[in-house]
């Protein structure tokens, strides 16, 4: 059967301008379906006191309201576009290619930045200026309200055991990408993952010691899909030793059974109000 023509959808601020100028900060998010939280993830971009950010949304052919909220903010956001993907990572490749910032960042369709983040992150970025990659802590919710503040500094000797820094907390800058290029998509849990492992301990990090994001907890990397896919790109691009990282997603995986385990032990408690 002969499928119709794919549908593509685009705006933003950037289609109704003759020349695109260079920004400090681009903030790149991927969304598909996300009508739930997207406006909130854009408002809090918006609401940023650092003004010299754009914010480019590359959504992957949603069937609910979102493009609808995209077009709500037509004018406020740099650009957005509609149309079927390979995932979020080749969202996030689509959404390098539109970005013109010094610095660039990812921020989930149900994340959110925190009062004052990307200030914070351009002074670290003024105070280190050798530095191509910053991290934060992130602020953790689950749906059952309980948060907590997680993330470490980058470090080597952890980061090539395992993801030690989370996405949303994190800023590039464009010359990382230019050294190790855009995202394998391959990898459809951890390529975030596995185009870090690619610098090894080479990598120049700093770290900001204070919470820039609200994440909300589920999304792709919370699987044991993810923990094979880690073992994988530790050994093809972090160069660790193929027992040793077996060893490690075993270990990883059976504490993974045990937190779900828990979590549905809880979850029945809370249910039945034992």
């Amino acid at each position: 059967m002969q499928q119709g023509p794919i549908q593509r959808f685009e705006g933003g601020r950037r289609k109704r301008r003759d020349c695109v100028k260079e920004t400090s900060v681009s903030v790149i998010t991927a969304v598909y379906n996300g009508e739930k939280y997207i406006a909130g993830c854009l408002e809090s971009v918006l609401q940023q006191d650092y003004f010299d950010i754009e914010h480019i949304v590359l959504d992957g052919g949603s069937t609910d309201q979102t493009v609808d909220i995209l077009r709500q903010y037509d004018d406020r956001v740099e650009y957005w576009a509609s149309e079927p993907d390979n995932g979020v990572y080749d969202a996030w490749n689509k959404g390098l290619a539109e970005a013109r910032g010094n610095w660039i960042c990812f921020l989930g369709a149900d994340d959110e930045f925190l009062p004052g983040a990307i200030s914070a992150y351009m002074k670290m970025a003024r105070d280190n200026p050798h530095a191509e990659y910053l991290s934060s802590q992130v602020e953790w919710v689950h749906e059952s309200g309980n948060s907590r503040v997680i993330v470490e500094p980058w470090d080597w000797k952890r980061f090539s055991r395992f993801m030690c820094v989370a996405h949303p907390g994190s800023m590039h800058r464009r010359s990382l990408f230019d050294r190790l290029g855009s995202y394998d998509c391959t990898y459809r849990r951890t390529a975030d993952y596995e185009l870090l492992l690619r610098a090894r301990r080479d990598l120049q990090a700093a770290y900001l010691p204070i919470s820039t994001v609200m994440m909300r907890a589920g999304g792709v990397s919370d699987s044991t899909s993810a923990l094979s896919e880690a073992m994988r790109a530790k050994v093809l691009a972090g160069g660790r030793g193929s027992s040793l990282a077996t060893a490690e997603w075993l270990i990883a995986t059976i504490k993974f059974y045990a937190g779900l385990s828990s979590r549905k032990t809880l979850a029945k408690i809370q249910t039945k109000g034992i």
